[in-house]
């Protein structure tokens, strides 16, 4: 189903639609681009959450930004290279000015920083997408959620997070 946007303002002309096979909702521009879509899951959980301060709290492990270069593959065998936005003992956000459909599994290789010669794996779902920038700040691509992660590379991850959300908290005051 497709619904015009019409007296929301900054977002007169849009389109919302309703995909009820998929269980998303998607946005798309005036001239019918999509700009965006969200499993309906996690619309529930951010409106049962109030506002999107109580839903970040939802997440079991705690994020920090840092770029890392990831090779990605998918099941069909379309390999791509690109950067992180945010890492996560959950997740990364991968930049994409092209990202693949929401839940499409991907086979990850990375290295961290502090192990530049160890070459880390993990399985991956696509648990979101971001179509276009938001607010110029904001880089199109996608949020995976790990599906398949050993957890020796786990707690890798959620160290390195720990530090650099130590190392800017200090920096700060």
């Amino acid at each position: 189903m497709k619904f015009p946007v019409i007296s929301t303002a900054g977002h007169q002309g849009k389109t919302i639609i309703v995909d009820a096979d998929l269980e998303t909702v998607a946005v798309q521009d005036p001239s019918g681009k999509l700009l965006g879509d969200m499993p309906w899951g996690e619309i529930i959980e951010r409106v049962v959450a109030g506002d999107d301060t109580a839903f970040a709290h939802c997440r079991a492990y705690p994020r920090a930004p840092l770029a890392i270069k990831v090779q990605c593959s998918t099941p069909d065998g379309k390999k791509f290279e690109s950067l992180t936005a945010g890492i996560g003992g959950g997740g990364l956000f991968i930049e994409s000015s092209s990202p693949v459909a929401m839940g499409t599994e991907l086979s990850l290789e990375f290295s961290l920083p502090d192990r530049p010669l160890e070459k880390l794996r993990a399985k991956a779902k696509v648990a979101w997408v971001r179509n276009k920038p938001e607010r110029y700040l904001l880089f199109p691509g996608m949020g995976v959620q790990f599906v398949d992660i050993d957890s020796k590379v786990q707690n890798l991850l959620v160290g390195l997070v720990e530090a650099l959300n130590r190392s800017r908290t200090r920096a700060q005051t």
